[in-house]
Order: structure tokens, then sequence, then C-alpha cells
């Protein structure tokens, strides 16, 4: 009798136990899927940018037409506004599992996957178009693919979706950028990143890092003599107001990329898969409309404020940086960025 009594005991312990870690699977599984109702596959997709953006618009629209791909078997739970975390932190989420997907420039993917690290280099790209047929082609899904695994062989816990645009980065100043001679001696605002400071070095400019939030106070007083972006963020940020002329001379184009967790990706069926994969192609395509809609407009209010916008011969520019494209591009970069240019004489 005590032995059934014992062994019955023991059985409702192991009963226990197996419901507390079943409920902690379905808990953790809840986290990443926003939750709810079991019957739909819910994804949490969390970024830093505000819901005005094109970006923002266009991950509605990516959500929208997931629902009437999947008829509803599917939903993209969106929070923007780095509600979960910045952009780091929405990283280590989606690594970790606990995040399905996130959106993120390209530029900190370079610590996972070096070729990443060739969006980086000076005057990359000869023009919108062949930035976007190397990103829609062989060597655009060759990187998102690259993204699964790291430099050191081991899994990064990242699947790469697809691309946003997230434009180009040109020079604005106090006064005519048209040659390397207008930027000679002049102090120029960058990030705080090796490549676009040795940049701005070989052009003849001095580079000075000041944390954004901070450039238009350092603008107005003489600090900087201009600094670069791209033109919907010098709209935003006001910096038109201070600096007189802009030079569209696409310096930089670095993409963002958007990225799912690999723990997410491989427990979706494969029709799940072709559903997102689609959603996404479309997105893209929804997104750069947005994009250069948002960059038109913001040149065209940036004129009426009286900037003018300067179109030059980058030819000297792009000679001047080599020494910087040869600096950085090595091996599995350098690798990258022959094909890209390779692309880009087609």
């Amino acid at each position: 009798m005590k032995k059934s009594t014992s062994s019955f005991a023991v059985g409702i312990i192991v009963g226990i136990i197996a419901t507390c870690i079943a409920f902690a699977i379905i808990s953790r599984e809840q986290l990443m899927n926003g939750g709810g109702d079991s019957q739909v596959r819910k994804l949490k997709f969390a970024h830093s940018l505000q819901t005005s953006h094109p970006v923002h618009k266009s991950i509605e629209y990516m959500a929208k037409r997931l629902d009437e791909l999947s008829s509803g078997n599917m939903e993209i739970i969106i929070f923007p506004g780095e509600q979960l975390g910045n952009e780091t932190k929405c990283i280590e989420q989606v690594q970790m599992g606990t995040l399905a997907m996130t959106k993120t420039s390209a530029a900190p993917m370079g610590n996972f996957v070096s070729m990443m690290k060739v969006f980086s280099l000076p005057y990359l790209f000869n023009d919108a178009d062949h930035y976007w047929s190397v990103l829609n082609g062989k060597i655009g899904a060759d990187m998102l693919q690259s993204l699964s695994l790291r430099d050191d062989g081991q899994q990064s816990g990242l699947i790469g979706l697809g691309y946003f645009d997230s434009g180009s980065r040109n020079f604005y100043s106090k006064s005519p950028i048209l040659g390397l001679d207008d930027i000679s001696g002049k102090k120029f605002r960058v990030m705080k990143d090796p490549v676009a400071m040795d940049l701005v070095q070989a052009l003849g400019g001095s580079p000075t890092p000041i944390p954004f939030g901070e450039l238009y106070t350092a603008l107005k007083q003489g600090v900087v003599d201009g600094a670069e972006n791209n033109p919907p963020s010098i709209l935003s940020s006001k910096h038109y107001e201070i600096c007189k002329h802009l030079t569209l001379d696409a310096h930089s184009r670095i993409p963002d990329i958007i990225i799912i967790s690999d723990k997410m990706w491989n427990g979706l069926k494969e029709h799940e898969q072709v559903w997102l994969k689609q959603a996404m192609k479309e997105a893209t395509e929804y997104q750069r409309k947005l994009w250069i809609e948002a960059t038109s407009d913001a040149l065209d209010q940036i004129k009426a404020s009286g900037v003018t916008v300067h179109q030059v011969d980058t030819t000297p520019f792009r000679h001047a940086v080599q020494p910087v494209v040869d600096k950085y591009a090595t091996g599995a970069i350098k690798d990258v960025y022959d094909q890209i240019q390779a692309a880009g004489q087609k």
C-alpha cells in the first residue's frame, strides 16, 4: 500500500514537472510571437523609428500583405519608436529568439559577418541603379545568406530576409562644395566611425565626431563648417537653416536589412516561409518608392528654404579616397567589393 501511494506521488510530481516545462516552452513561443491565439502565427517586429518614417510604413505594408497572403493565418505585430529597445537591443533579442524580427542598418552587421563592412566603403556604387541591381541580384542574396554564420563559423542566430533603402549620404555646408579645394581645411561632422573619418581626411577636410543631437548647435556656433547625411535627415534636423549648400555626391549608400530570428524562421512551415519572403519582396519595392518620394519632398523643401543644391563630378573625389578603399577592402570585403565594382561596369 505504501509502495502504491509512493508511486502515485512520484507520478504526480513527474506530471507537474512536465506541465511546468510545457508551459515554459509555450510562454517562450508566445513571447516571441506576441502571444494570443495559437491558430495564428504572430511575429513581433520591433524597430527604433517613428511611425511617420518610410520604414515603419513599409513594415505596416509588409504586415498587411502577409495577412492577405496567409489568409489571416500569419500576423506581424509592430513595436516602433524603441518600445522594445534601441537597434542594438533589438538585434540581441532577435539573436536570443525573444523577438522575431527587427530592422537594422547593414553597418552593425559587419560585427557578425565581415563582408557586410563593404557597405561602409566610400563611393561604392555608381548610382541608385547600380545599388539596387546589386541588392536585388546574386551579390545581395549571397550577403543576406551569409548572415546566418559568423566569421568564426558559429551560428549568428540571424537570418537576412531583405533590404530597405536608407538613401545616400551627401555633404552640406555653409559654403559651396564643388571640388576638393572647397573641402580642404574645413571641419566636417562625421559619425565616430574609422571609415567615415578617413573619408573626410582623404578629401582634405578635418573629421570631427559630434553626437547628432548636438550638431545643430555645433553648426550654429561654428564648431564645424558642415556635415553629411541624407536629405530627409537634413530636413528633419533643420540643419538647412544654417547650411545653405548641399552637394549631392552620394559618397555613402548603406542599406537597412530586415532580419528574423533563426529560431523563428526554422519553426515556420515551408509555405509560411514562402508567404513571408513574398511579403518582404513587395515591402522592399513599396519602401523604395516611399524613400524616393521622401527624398524628393525633402529636397523641394530644402530648396524652398534657400539652400542651393549642387550636382558635381565625383571622379576627383573617388580618386582621392582610393587609399581609404585599399585600406579597408581586404579579405572577404575585397572579394565582395570587386564583385560590386564589376557589376557596375556591365
